[in-house]
Order: C-alpha cells, then sequence, then structure tokens
C-alpha cells in the first residue's frame, strides 16, 4: 500500500516521505515545460534544492532558479522575480521552502500577468472590490507548484501573500483566487534538515494560525472543526520533531498541521498576527519566533471573549485543567520546552515604537478586523509593552 496520502482540500495535495516523487508528473500535467523555481538563499547548499532540480533534470524539464529573497519578501523583490519570470519566458512557477519563497512566488505569479496587481489585490482593495471568490477577474494566472521545507505558514494552501513594503516599513497582504497552489507536495524528508529552534518557532507559528482562527469572532464552522484539530496534531508531533528532526512521522504531522492551518484562518485571525506584522516589517525580525512570544499576551488580553471556546478545547487536548488557565499553562508550558523567548525584551525589544506599533497593528485589518475582541491602537500598544516586559496579567 502507497505510504503517500491525496487529499483535495482546498487543491491536489500529496503527502508522505516520497511524495516529492510526483514532482515532474505534476509540473507536466499542469503544462510547465520550463518553470521558474523560486526559493531563498539559505536553500542553495542545503539538499532539498539539490534534490527538487535532480527529479526536474532526470524529467528533461528545462528551469532556471530565482533566489534573491529575504526572510521577509518585499514587493520590490516580487517585481524582480516577475521581470526574471519575464525575461525567461517561463510557463509556470515551483515555491520551495518556507513561507518567503512561497509568498514571493504568488507575487511574481500575479506579477506576471497584472504589473498593477500587488495594488489592486492588497487586503482592503479585495474587501472591497471582491468580497467573494466569484468576484475576482480572470487573470490565467501561471500554475504553481508549492513544496514547503519548513511546517509553519501554511502558505502552501493560501490564496494570499505576505509582502513587505520596504518604503513604508509595513507588511501588506494580497491575494487572488487563482493565487492557490496547482499541487502542494508535503514530503517530510525535506523538513529533516531543519534546526531545531526553527522546528520550534515555525510550529508555534502553526499553532497560532490555529488557535487565532479557533477564535476569531467569525462564523466559519467548517474551518473552526479543523483549527481545533490542528492544534491537536500540534500538541501530539512538535516537541517530537523539535527532539529529533528526524522522526518523520513527527514531520510529516507537522506539515499537516501546517497546511491544514492555511484552511482554519479562511475564519480570520487576530491580534498576534496583528501585531507581528508591523514588528516583523520594522526589526526584521522571524514572524513564527514574534507568533510565539506575542501569543500569551494575546490570549489574556482576549480572555472575556474566547474562555468558552478555550474550555471546550482545553477538554478536546485532555488537558488536566479543562479551562482557560489550563490551555494558557499549555501554551506556556510547551514554549518555554521548545526554548522559545518569554518575553519581547528577549529579541532585542523595548517597546519605544508602541504608539507607532499599536496604530499599525490596528490598521492591519487582515488581522485586526477579526480578533476575538475589538482592539483599539492604545490596546494594541499596551500588549505589546506587556510582552516587552513579560506582564501576563
Amino acid at each position: 500500500m502507497s505510504t503517500i496520502h491525496y487529499w483535495n482540500y482546498p487543491t491536489e495535495i500529496f503527502c508522505g516521505a516520497g511524495a516529492l516523487d510526483l514532482l515532474a508528473q505534476r509540473c507536466t500535467l499542469a503544462g510547465m515545460r520550463r518553470p521558474l523555481l523560486v526559493t531563498d538563499p539559505g536553500m542553495l547548499d542545503l539538499p532539498p534544492l539539490h534534490t527538487v532540480r535532480k527529479h526536474l533534470q532526470a524529467a528533461g524539464i528545462e528551469h532556471a532558479l530565482f533566489h534573491g529573497l529575504s526572510s521577509n519578501p518585499s514587493l520590490d523583490e516580487a517585481r524582480a522575480g516577475a521581470a526574471v519570470f519575464a525575461e525567461g519566458e517561463h510557463d509556470g512557477l515551483i515555491a520551495l521552502g518556507g513561507g518567503s519563497a512561497l509568498d514571493a512566488a504568488k507575487g511574481i505569479a500575479l506579477l506576471s500577468r497584472d504589473r498593477q496587481g500587488l495594488e489592486r489585490f492588497e487586503w482592503a482593495q479585495m474587501l472591497e472590490h471582491y468580497p467573494t471568490l466569484g468576484d475576482y477577474p480572470t487573470l490565467n494566472l501561471p500554475p504553481l507548484v508549492a513544496i514547503p521545507t519548513t511546517a509553519g505558514t501554511g502558505s502552501e494552501l493560501g490564496r494570499e501573500a505576505v509582502l513587505t513594503d520596504t518604503v513604508q516599513g509595513v507588511k501588506k497582504v494580497i491575494g487572488h483566487r487563482e493565487l492557490l497552489a496547482r499541487s502542494v507536495i508535503l514530503d517530510p524528508t525535506l523538513t529533516t534538515g531543519l534546526p531545531a529552534r526553527l522546528t520550534a518557532a515555525t510550529g508555534m507559528d502553526a499553532l497560532t494560525h490555529h488557535l487565532e482562527a479557533l477564535f476569531s469572532p467569525l462564523c466559519h464552522p467548517m474551518s473552526a472543526g479543523v483549527a481545533v484539530e490542528g492544534v491537536r496534531l500540534v500538541k501530539l508531533h512538535l516537541e517530537n520533531a523539535v527532539r529529533n528532526g528526524n522522526d518523520l512521522a513527527a514531520r510529516e504531522g507537522m506539515l499537516i498541521a501546517s497546511s491544514s492551518a492555511a484552511v482554519a484562518f479562511q475564519k480570520g485571525l487576530g491580534g498576534v498576527h496583528a501585531l507581528a506584522h508591523p514588528l516583523g516589517a520594522r526589526h526584521h525580525l522571524h514572524h513564527g519566533l514574534l507568533n510565539a512570544v506575542l501569543l500569551p499576551y494575546v490570549l489574556v488580553a482576549n480572555r472575556s471573549a474566547i474562555e468558552g471556546d478555550a474550555a471546550r478545547l482545553a477538554r478536546y487536548l485532555e488537558l488536566e485543567d479543562a479551562s482557560f488557565d489550563g490551555l494558557l499553562a499549555w501554551v506556556l508550558e510547551l514554549r518555554a520546552r521548545l526554548g522559545i523567548p518569554a518575553t519581547l525584551a528577549d529579541l532585542g525589544l523595548n517597546g519605544e515604537d508602541a504608539g507607532w506599533v499599536g496604530e499599525q497593528a490596528l490598521a492591519d485589518i487582515s488581522s485586526s478586523q477579526s480578533n476575538a475582541l475589538p482592539l483599539v491602537a492604545a490596546d494594541y500598544a499596551r500588549i505589546y509593552r506587556n510582552a516587552v516586559a513579560g506582564y501576563l496579567k
């Protein structure tokens, strides 16, 4: 019996050790004869990139490589990639890596058909002009095959890309229904080389996605169900993946948890992301690490609105204390066991820009509008200062 799982939710997914063997087949079926392979510079000397290129070469699939990305990919980097895409007359994209490669590839795909796409399909524009998927104009974007090598962002199953506007120093969420990958390959063997600290940070990113989606006040019962199971998968697998990077069952479990989070957060995100976006853009810090540090402080701020859901989740997780306090204690204990810092001060932040961060968090309507509680800029500034000081009350 094959160990490769096939799902179509919301696009085709191949999951399991050896799933990468299907890459050439999926490229061919998508009509890719000369794809652009998008990755980040950190992948250049690592086995996953060499393995992917060998698969493509063995199948006679001509391709080029674009790796001009930073850890928080920018609008300008996506534009540079789009220029390479056009110049090379490429007909598709393969994204290999973490969220930076996946998001950049989506930006490149959008720009390849619409030079103003990053402005036209920014989140506020989407809400105003394209309230449902059917409202989007048809762009015939080039096909994308997504191959994550980290288990955190879930971008491989999302229709959005998060790109930094370096002029304004903020992150922009851009989306279009055609940005959903044609195929997603979840092969845990490609993640075994991820260092323990990055495994921990990206795993906490996935946990944050599920918790914020579950606690969002928006109504989306299907995504809420995915979020509950996603938290259980993190509880079951994350520590094992950090402890033993070669544990393929744990690596696969975290890839599933991470990808399913993109389905869960159709219900919305919240204050953790609203704060992490401006902090990451201004201070160039890892998104998953910021989420991991901020998560307990936002949970406490939202307590009055999420106590019931938190208690139900705690029962599902079979925590000894099936309450909000029990869930919070589990998050704090997990974070400590993974070696995640307890405060933003540990990341070098002092809170002096709290006013600006609070305003930017409120302005990030892709996250702030679906926070469990309606908060104002002063609330976000206070949460930020609490996270710097380690004040969890």
